[in-house]
């Protein structure tokens, strides 16, 4: 949310540490930590909440509107918060919203509505622009995947509904049919397979997953998930865990500036392996 408002050149009184793919001890992902020195901020209020919200460090900052759009507060925080400032709380289910409407509800909650939707117009073009250099992509079949390599007993795999399993088709990527028979009206935002059931996974050309070359090399010496085409040619695109680029699977207008470029290397090269 903070980040949104940086994009909106607003400096946010306080806001959240990151605890996800942050590589020192700042609390800021290296996208946040550019845009606050470009707009001349040395020293921002950052809340260490990791064990819950910190509604007196909250309410210290004396905010005039709390951004919670994409956050996962509950009924009585949010009631609590409210009692400090007007909150913009996600529309239904939590940590599962579109960059456009983290935009647009964190947008209209400052009172901004006009400047959202020039940085959407301004964001779109961006992707536009960069898709634009890798017409390989276009059509490409690609999923979101996740694997435990202790565990390879079941995976998971992000659906277009969750930002991951969405931002691949802002990059020209469809999502596989070959998953239609298992997703229900109840499915949410993620499909959980067993591994039986990991022919599904053929119909992607390529997959996206959280992991290193370890991942790759345990899923091929297993007996199911080698006979997946895309694993078995290794067209996977391996994004190692708590790192930036893993951070910004959930993008917002900021991460999607300062990692766009790498995760379309990164699936051009897994594209390159399809057969011919």
């Amino acid at each position: 949310n903070h980040d949104v408002a940086l994009a909106l050149d607003v400096v946010p009184v306080g806001f959240s540490a990151a605890n996800y793919g942050v590589l020192d001890d700042s609390g800021l992902l290296p996208w946040t930590a550019e845009k606050l020195q470009e707009l001349g901020v040395t020293d921002p209020n950052v809340f260490r909440d990791t064990d819950g919200v910190d509604f007196e460090a909250v309410s210290d900052s004396n905010p005039d509107v709390i951004l919670a759009a994409y956050s996962g507060i509950t009924e009585e925080e949010y009631e609590t918060l409210s009692q400090i400032a007007p909150v913009v709380a996600y529309p239904e289910i939590p940590w599962v919203i579109t960059w456009r409407e983290q935009v647009r509800m964190n947008a209209a909650g400052m009172g901004m509505v006009a400047e959202g939707e020039q940085l959407i117009q301004d964001i779109e073009q961006l992707l536009s622009d960069k898709v634009e250099q890798f017409p390989e992509l276009n059509g490409v079949q690609a999923a979101f995947a996740l694997f435990t390599p202790s565990d390879l007993s079941s995976f998971y795999v992000y659906l277009p509904e969750d930002p991951r399993g969405e931002f691949l088709l802002e990059l020209g990527m469809e999502f596989p049919d070959s998953f239609d028979p298992y997703i229900t009206p109840d499915s949410g935002f993620s499909l959980t397979l067993s591994a039986e059931n990991a022919d599904a996974l053929n119909g992607a050309d390529i997959l996206i997953a959280y992991g290193d070359d370890a991942l790759l090399e345990a899923l091929q010496a297993d007996p199911v998930f080698v006979q997946v085409p895309a694993i078995e040619r290794g067209s996977v695109v391996l994004i190692p865990d708590n790192t930036p680029l893993a951070a910004a699977g959930n993008p917002n207008p900021l991460s999607i500036e300062y990692t766009t470029d790498e995760y379309l290397n990164l699936s051009g090269e897994a594209v390159s392996k399809l057969e011919n």
